[in-house]
């Protein structure tokens, strides 16, 4: 009997006609623009990305081929989103072609031009991007490697500093600035030389060597692709290339540019050429990241018309997404930040927002707390999502909570809001992949398995009670008492006390064997997870890649199965058990790349690197995030986002706005276009706290919370000065949240109640 070969066939995704669209008058003022450069000032919810895609509609309707319109953004999320807004669009008006315009990222772009450019004898592979984890341990290993050989001597007084995390991240701001600059080695070296600066002459000696080995390595970061992208298009047969093949070129979220991507724009369509640029300067937040606002302020003038005159601008007037109520609160907010250079008109109608809904059918609400303590901050916040769940119906996908400093913040409100039954959802990039819970057991298993001598109690404890283990405390204390009845059977009964319980299990699990005489549901779980390190370890010990090693320490206990059935199984552990297995992909991924990048060197150099990713890396696993959760991310993340309610909490003065000067030791930001620039002063670092304030606060479509910590003490947190800028006064609470919510802590409180002689009759 011959078994028929199963056939395959691609079947196209229905792509879901979009709702018409009826623009309004400010909105058709830029889908009918002529031609030309143009400003496009769109606040919150303007419907920016709307415009957008009309826009592009409309030059093709014109006649415009779609492969000639080139529509640049900053993330992959947007780029797969206008790409799927596009073709819908053009498919509902009736386009025949089979080509769409090319939406992608800044980044993305700029590969394809050096990919497409580069020199194929300098290159036997193609560049490979480092992540910026990648970046920050690499720079932290050269700067140690020029200390060692005495290839870059930095001033006296910094080489204390040298060797310190902080260090490197100036360092990496330093070859960051000067690249957006288009500054090379010797540019910097002169610069250097010329304002006095000896640390700056030092860089530069850096930044030729950290030059020369990415070269080697076939690497390259992202202001390096930027800058090598500029190069190229500046030149004249490419930049002939490059207009000859895009006609007209959109900008969405204009005011994150950097310098080195505005020279990139001039070389595509400066000169008076088709150039529409979105944005607003009011949400420039990513000074960090090299973005300067004055990019968006000197638009109109740094592309000028064919005929010299300053671009045109037009202002998106009518908010969709923010009631009167909550449009209300954020124009106090936004009435505080000076908009210059920007004609005074344009700045007037941008900062007075038409709101789409008002009166009676207005749904918004906006409140701001304070606490006595960090705890009651917590609790509240538990209460107020899980009341808006419950009594108002707001599904927990249409629900966020906002910080300021994800790393700060983020790891207490993940266990205090998934301790009280708040499902949760963060996003990939917001903590270090070394930091993820479903990560750690993993990692501590692969240390024990390359050495040994790292198995404490401690650490034997914590492994048998991870995931990877499978026992709690009830179970180790059994097993405890296990091994003290052999200790003590094997000394013949001749001592009558034995070593502590924490020091039998940690040697138990050192040496499995010992394991064997213990009875199977006692001894079952640790004998089965000390043979597996030692499984692991003999991987390594046969020049088995970390990859390999973890691949065994994973597929051999019951976790991966659990988490599958949970996933299975749905509701909050489902989701708990999606994030868990997507850390873990994550984890392989990292593995491999350090295995192609660095070769075999080894499961304890893969750690110490993994430790040394101190900052969050871009992670792909985002895009898979699960709907019914509540997002919790910080406000730099939440850019572009929108929930019915949003909660931004920690807004305490030292925190938010955080004033400290960023890069003070090499002051990167003095690096100017033109010269020494004057350092960032407090109004600007101020101005841009803000910024990003007014980002947070915008992202709510129905309701706003904005919580504070009040300590009584004088030394205590106290309540940032942005709580009195959103024009609604704070109400001070005191008393925990009424009765529980969720299942666990009404069972709790029904106990506690229960075994309380003090509690009312009636209650117990």
């Amino acid at each position: 009997m011959t078994i028929p070969t199963p056939a395959y066939r691609l079947r196209r995704t229905p792509v879901v006609p979009p709702a018409p669209v009826i623009p309004d008058d400010y909105q058709r003022a830029v889908v009918s623009h002529p031609g030309g450069p143009l400003l496009v000032l769109a606040g919150p919810g303007t419907g920016k990305t709307t415009v957008l895609v009309e826009a592009v509609a409309e030059r093709v309707a014109r006649g415009m081929r779609p492969e000639e319109i080139l529509v640049l953004t900053f993330s992959r999320k947007a780029a797969g989103e206008l790409r799927d807004r596009l073709t819908a669009r053009l498919r509902a008006s009736g386009s025949t072609s089979a080509a769409v315009p090319t939406a992608t990222t800044f980044h993305s772009f700029c590969y394809g031009l050096v990919r497409e450019h580069q020199p194929a004898e300098l290159f036997s592979y193609p560049l490979r991007l480092m992540t910026g984890p990648e970046q920050d341990v690499f720079v932290r290993e050269l700067l140690a490697g020029g200390v060692e050989e005495g290839s870059v001597v930095w001033p006296t007084e910094l080489r204390a500093a040298v060797g310190t995390r902080g260090f490197a991240d100036e360092v990496r701001a330093v070859i960051a600035r000067s690249r957006e600059l288009g500054l090379d080695p010797d540019a910097l070296a002169r610069f250097a030389q010329d304002t006095g600066r000896r640390d700056w002459r030092a860089a530069a000696d850096f930044l030729a060597e950290y030059l020369h080995v990415i070269d080697a390595q076939g690497v390259v970061d992202y202001a390096e692709l930027v800058h090598r992208a500029v190069l190229l298009a500046e030149q004249p047969d490419i930049a002939h290339i490059l207009r000859g093949r895009y006609k007209a070129v959109f900008v969405d979220e204009y005011q994150d540019t950097d310098p080195a991507q505005v020279r990139l724009l001039a070389a595509l369509a400066g000169d008076g050429r088709d150039l529409i640029a979105v944005g607003d300067p009011d949400q420039s937040i990513y000074a960090f990241r090299g973005a300067d606002v004055n990019g968006i302020l000197d638009f109109p003038h740094r592309f000028p018309r064919a005929d010299g005159t300053p671009a045109d601008i037009v202002v998106l007037r009518t908010s969709r997404r923010a009631p009167a109520g909550l449009l209300a609160a954020s124009r106090v907010v936004a009435q505080r930040m000076a908009l210059s250079r920007l004609p005074g008109d344009r700045v007037r109608a941008h900062r007075e927002l038409i709101p789409s809904v008002t009166g009676d059918e207005d749904p918004s609400r906006v409140e701001v707390y304070t606490y006595p303590t960090p705890g009651a901050e917590l609790d509240n916040i538990a209460d107020i999502l899980r009341r808006a769940h419950l009594e108002d119906e707001v599904p927990w996908g249409q629900m966020a909570v906002l910080v300021r400093s994800g790393a700060r913040s983020i790891p207490g409100l993940r266990r205090a809001l998934s301790a009280a039954g708040v499902p949760l959802e963060i996003a990939g990039d917001e903590l270090p992949i070394a930091a993820e819970q479903a990560v750690s057991p993993l990692l501590t298993a692969l240390h024990v398995a390359a050495d040994p001598g790292v198995l404490d109690a401690e650490t034997a404890r914590t492994l048998l009670q991870s995931p990877l283990g499978g026992l709690d405390a009830g179970d180790l204390r059994l097993l405890g008492r296990a091994l003290r009845a052999e200790e003590r059977l094997a000394c013949a009964a001749k001592v009558t006390s034995t070593r502590p319980s924490a020091e039998l299990i940690r040697d138990a699990l050192a040496e499995p064997g010992q394991l064997v005489a213990i009875e199977q549901r006692v001894g079952g779980g640790a004998l089965r997870l000390g043979l597996l390190i030692a499984k692991a370890r003999d991987v390594l010990a046969a020049d088995g890649s970390t990859e390999d090693a973890l691949w065994t320490l994973w597929q051999g206990t019951p976790w991966p199965a659990r988490l599958e059935r949970a996933v299975l199984r749905g509701g909050t552990p489902g989701r708990n058990a999606d994030r868990d297995l997507d850390a873990v992909v994550a984890l392989f991924e990292v593995a491999a790349r350090a295995e192609e990048r660095a070769g075999h060197r080894g499961a304890l150099n893969f750690l110490a690197e993994l430790k040394a990713q101190q900052i969050p890396g871009d992670r792909l696993d985002d895009s898979a995030l699960r709907g019914e959760s509540v997002r919790l991310l910080t406000a730099h993340r939440a850019k572009g986002l929108q929930w019915r309610l949003v909660v931004v909490t920690g807004v305490q003065e030292g925190l938010w706005p955080d004033l400290r000067r960023r890069g003070s030791l090499l002051e990167a930001d003095r690096i100017g276009s033109d010269g020494l620039a004057e350092p960032l002063s407090p109004g600007a670092l101020l101005a841009e706290e803000r910024r990003l304030f007014y980002v947070a606060v915008t992202r709510a479509r129905e309701r706003l919370v904005v919580t504070a910590v009040d300590s009584t003490h004088d030394d205590g947190d106290q309540p940032s000065r942005f709580l009195e800028e959103l024009g609604v006064p704070p109400v001070e609470v005191k008393e925990r949240p009424r009765r529980p919510l969720s299942t666990s802590a009404l069972v709790a409180e029904l106990r506690s109640a229960a075994v309380d002689p003090l509690a009312p009759p009636v209650l117990r």
